[in-house]
């Protein structure tokens, strides 16, 4: 068995044109004051992250870790998400998705895909030269507006989609493999890959590559109804990543699952800080340190109700009080009496 690492936290949610959380060094600074050991970053965000530099200069790359050491933390991983999004658009979200991407890309959906894929590739070359193993992303979607099934879907329909899905991210996935990076898809509804069934499907399009594996995040799991400590077991050699965030599903009269288009708060599924929602994180770090999954606990603030500064500063504590440090011994080691073979088949009657 092995202990997690952490607590660490994803910056995505924090980054801002405000200090502390407009540059690397006051963010890194403030992470560290909050009680984190660790910050995943957003390779999009340019007030905190230069990603062409990143994936051309080793140089580069030791200044923004060793910035980020000087204040406290370590660079955990680099996340890819709304690039990984930009793979793969079906038409109906291209208006919605194009602010993922650079201005003179908008409007031109081939040349934003091909955006997408360089800056993926670019954030997997970025990650061999910063040291890391793992990145994050999401893997995009063209079957989701298909997701219900009404009117009936065409025979062919999904698995076409999911056969292009596969043929994009396959140049992607071997270009990892260049680099010894794991890509770990987040499992999340709104991505093609949104449920166990889904990444398998995908995961046999692409020859179950070895760099194709999951980031895990129990929140998304407790919003479809989906046993998320099941999961943990099922997949437990493809987890390579762990995002430590709380939701709660409270279905009612008038709403379930889907929620009838309202805002978070009004929600029956929703996000919560660490510790408010129904999220049963003493079996999850227990699953996970008995599946010796050694990577990092990191906090993805996302909350309807708290405040992020308060979720952040309670999240390092929750984390750091729920990691388990591992045992090298049996609890039992004081009864040993020691035993050799044939003292064994002594007690099993198996002499003379």
């Amino acid at each position: 068995m092995k202990t997690i690492k952490g607590p660490a936290l994803f910056l995505a949610q924090f980054a801002g044109d405000d200090a502390p959380f407009n540059s690397w060094d006051a963010i890194t600074r403030w992470a560290a004051d909050c009680g984190y050991a660790g910050v995943q970053v957003p390779s999009w965000d340019a007030r905190l992250f230069d990603l062409d530099k990143a994936a051309s200069s080793k140089d580069y790359c030791d200044e923004f870790k060793g910035k980020a050491r000087e204040n406290g933390v370590e660079v955990t991983d680099l996340s890819t998400h709304l690039q990984g999004q930009l793979v793969a658009v079906h038409p109906a979200y291209d208006e919605a998705f194009d602010g993922f991407t650079t201005p003179e890309n908008r409007g031109n959906p081939k040349a934003r895909q091909e955006w997408a894929v360089d800056q993926v590739k670019k954030a997997l070359t970025a990650s061999r030269n910063l040291g890391l193993e793992t990145l994050v992303s999401f893997s995009g979607a063209l079957a989701w507006p298909y997701v219900y099934p009404w009117p009936q879907r065409p025979a062919g329909l999904i698995e076409t989609a999911f056969d292009e899905l596969a043929r994009r991210w396959r140049p992607i996935l071997d270009h990892a493999e260049d680099c010894g990076v794991d890509v770990c898809y987040e499992i999340h509804p709104g991505e093609d890959l949104h449920d166990g069934i889904t990444y398998e499907m995908f995961l046999e399009r692409v020859d179950n590559h070895a760099r194709a594996n999951m980031l895990y995040d129990p929140s998304h799991y407790i919003l479809q109804c989906l046993d998320y400590l099941d999961n943990i077991d099922i997949y437990r050699d493809r987890i390579r990543m762990f995002h430590v965030k709380d939701a709660e599903f409270n279905p009612t009269g008038r709403q379930g699952v889907y929620s009838g288009y309202q805002s978070w708060v009004n929600r029956a599924g929703r996000f919560r800080s660490l510790g408010d929602g129904q999220v049963d994180f003493g079996a999850v770090f227990s699953k996970m340190a008995a599946n010796d999954f050694n990577g990092w606990a990191v906090v993805e603030w996302e909350c309807c109700l708290k405040h992020p500064e308060d979720g952040a500063r309670e999240g390092a504590e929750f984390v750091r009080s729920h990691i388990i440090r591992v045992t090298e011994k049996a609890f039992d080691d004081f009864a040993g009496g020691g035993a050799d073979e044939a003292a064994n088949r002594r007690m099993l009657g198996l002499e003379g």
